[in-house]
């Protein structure tokens, strides 16, 4: 009875802090026609930011990598350099797919408030 009464006042302020901070969210939505299309676009933007320099980090990987692959000295380590190689190439195709995806996000939400400001 004691543990569940801790879990439910453990509750009660996260869930009264998440009521306040949600209620400005709706009223700003409501006060301009087109904010949640706003939102959206402000929140892609930020995200291609994120996806951005996760791909140069890519980027910098890869040719650290090719860097390492051409010092290695013996089979072995030419061998760990190719696999961290092929790996650092995976990344970044997989890392450059998301920025595409994320462009043709921001390029969608971008049209939806144009559409919103135009109508």
């Amino acid at each position: 009875m004691k543990k569940a009464f801790r879990i439910a006042a453990g509750f009660a302020p996260a869930l009264a802090l998440g009521v306040v901070l949600s209620q400005p969210t709706v009223a700003s939505a409501e006060d301009e026609p087109c904010a949640a299309q706003q939102v959206r676009v402000d929140r892609a933007e930020d995200a291609l930011a994120r996806v951005t320099a996760v791909f140069e980090r890519q980027k910098d990987k890869v040719d650290n990598a090719k860097a390492a692959l051409e010092r290695a000295e013996t089979k072995v380590k030419q061998a760990k350099a190719k696999a961290a190689l092929q790996k650092a190439r995976e990344r970044k195709a997989d890392a450059a797919k998301e920025k595409k995806a994320q462009q043709m996000r921001l390029a969608k939400a971008t049209e939806r408030l144009e559409a919103c400001l135009a109508g």
